[in-house]
């Protein structure tokens, strides 16, 4: 989810369901200690609960930013080695390191003795990488899985006890990302059984989730799972799933004028800080799919956000709008 998941998508999404786990896009621990901090680590109180998710394989590098993490309030320290993208293995991060699992324990380890919030790995089923590697990406051995096993439980011995899985292979030479979240074949299986041999670990499923009941069926056998693209495109299933997993909480989902009035004041706020319209609209696009006018209502948005001097009327304008539409 980099470039996708940035504070605006996160404030969005929150008022779309109050009990998720929301996810920073993945953030480099180079950048954190040696870039613009402020604006790396910036989020609104309303984000909670949030993770800060970590790339990098020093670590000495992500003891540090994790405690900078820390300190900035988040709740939840995650390291992704599960992105299979060239430019993440190009600085030796993501899902190349599960090819290295005592690096990655070493990485937790020293994350563990700086920050007394959970830190939490995010990982694949296994990696191929080298001639062959598409074909193998399709198949999946006794062999792999016990490469899993043996990388989950030396890290979980570092002291993470919460992994995301995501339920495909990462094919590191041969596909592209799109390729790697399509090709190698969905492996729920994998995650139930890695579950059933390690019980005292949160286990996390992960990758082509689209529904409700896909959720349910899997929360039969895991501990969590974690949405990406889909609540990106579709938003409003996290508002059925608060609804469907937490009846008793008395939340009602908010219609989209209540959304969009919401992201309207944040927006306002966050105009007057130097962020600009096109960066927070762009991703409140989903709101509106399968609703009448969708399509109108993302070329709005996108057409208006874009032009010279673009500003807060565009968004009040859409809720003037939006209101005509519910009224009729």
């Amino acid at each position: 989810m980099m470039d996708w998941t940035d504070r605006h998508c996160r404030f969005f999404l929150r008022q779309l369901s109050p009990h998720a786990v929301l996810y920073t896009e993945m953030i480099t621990a180079a950048a954190l200690v040696h870039g613009n901090r402020a604006a790396l680590l910036g989020f609104d109180s309303a984000e909670h609960p949030v993770a800060l998710q970590l790339g990098g394989s020093d670590p000495h590098l992500l003891a540090q930013a994790a405690e900078y993490g820390a300190a900035e309030g988040y709740d939840e320290i995650n390291l992704n080695v599960g992105c299979p993208s060239d430019r993440v293995q190009s600085g030796a991060f993501g899902a190349c390191l599960m090819a290295k699992p005592r690096l990655v324990a070493d990485c937790v380890a020293a994350m563990n003795a700086r920050v007394s919030i959970p830190v939490t790995v995010k990982v694949r089923i296994g990696i191929e990488e080298g001639a062959g590697a598409v074909q193998r990406g399709v198949e999946y051995t006794l062999r792999d899985y016990e490469r899993l096993h043996e990388f989950v439980t030396l890290v979980a011995a570092a002291g993470c006890d919460i992994f995301a899985i995501h339920a495909r292979k990462a094919v590191l030479t041969g596909l592209s990302p799109k390729e790697n979240r399509e090709v190698p074949p969905l492996r729920y299986d994998i995650v139930r059984q890695l579950k059933r041999d390690l019980p005292r670990l949160t286990i996390v499923a992960n990758g082509g989730v689209r529904s409700f009941e896909q959720v349910e069926a899997l929360l039969a056998d895991v501990d969590g799972v974690m949405i990406g693209r889909e609540a990106y495109h579709n938003p409003y299933l996290l508002a059925q799933l608060e609804a469907g997993l937490f009846p008793s909480a008395g939340w009602s989902a908010p219609s989209r004028l209540e959304v969009l009035e919401r992201f309207t004041a944040y927006a306002e706020g966050e105009l007057s800080n130097g962020h600009t319209l096109a960066a927070m609209t762009r991703h409140i696009l989903g709101l509106f799919s399968g609703s009448a006018g969708a399509r109108s209502w993302r070329r709005y948005f996108s057409e208006s956000s874009r032009q010279s001097g673009a500003g807060i009327e565009v968004l009040r304008r859409a809720c003037e709008m939006l209101r005509r539409q519910e009224a009729a």
